[in-house]
């Protein structure tokens, strides 16, 4: 079944990050927020490198502002069975190039799955802006530790503190 992308990027003019997923998880449509499985590890890594909770939709995007960091996904729309990135198919692209240049406080871009890495160098790797691969904060990805992972985002995103 075509899906379009629910929620607009969490972004502010003083952002310098962009961090990119794929398409936003079944939970995630359920629950109208960005990484919103429970056991997603998104929210509790931003908040180990930060010190700020982030348990509340509205701690999420006041950390998200408080560090300079915007939040959106790859994918604009496609067809799906169940949230595994490799399920996705017909897959439309956001329009990355249009937020950037709405937003030129923007000077990197963070990947939190291979597939937006992926997606972004097939339609975008003329852009002119810093990119890199974060973990996946996803539960399918247990092959790093959540302290590995949140060194790992702290050295790349830096503390916020």
């Amino acid at each position: 079944m075509k899906q379009e992308h629910p929620f607009k990027p969490i972004i502010f003019k003083g952002s310098k990050t962009l961090i990119l997923g794929s398409f936003p998880s079944l939970k995630s449509f359920e629950n109208s927020f960005y990484y919103a499985h429970p056991k997603n590890q998104f929210w509790k890594i931003l908040s180990a490198i930060s010190g700020y909770p982030a348990n509340l939709r509205d701690q999420r995007v006041w950390l998200l502002k408080q560090c300079n960091l915007a939040l959106w996904d790859m994918v604009q729309s496609c067809k799906r069975q169940n949230s595994a990135d490799s399920n996705l198919k017909d897959i439309v692209p956001n329009d990355i190039r249009a937020l950037l240049q709405n937003y030129p406080n923007i000077k990197q871009i963070a990947f939190t799955s291979r597939l937006a890495q992926k997606i972004y160098k097939q339609y975008f790797k003329d852009l002119e802006i810093k990119t890199f691969y974060l973990p996946s904060p996803s539960p399918a990805y247990a092959a790093m530790s959540f302290e590995k992972k949140v060194q790992i985002y702290k050295e790349l995103l830096g503390d916020c503190k």
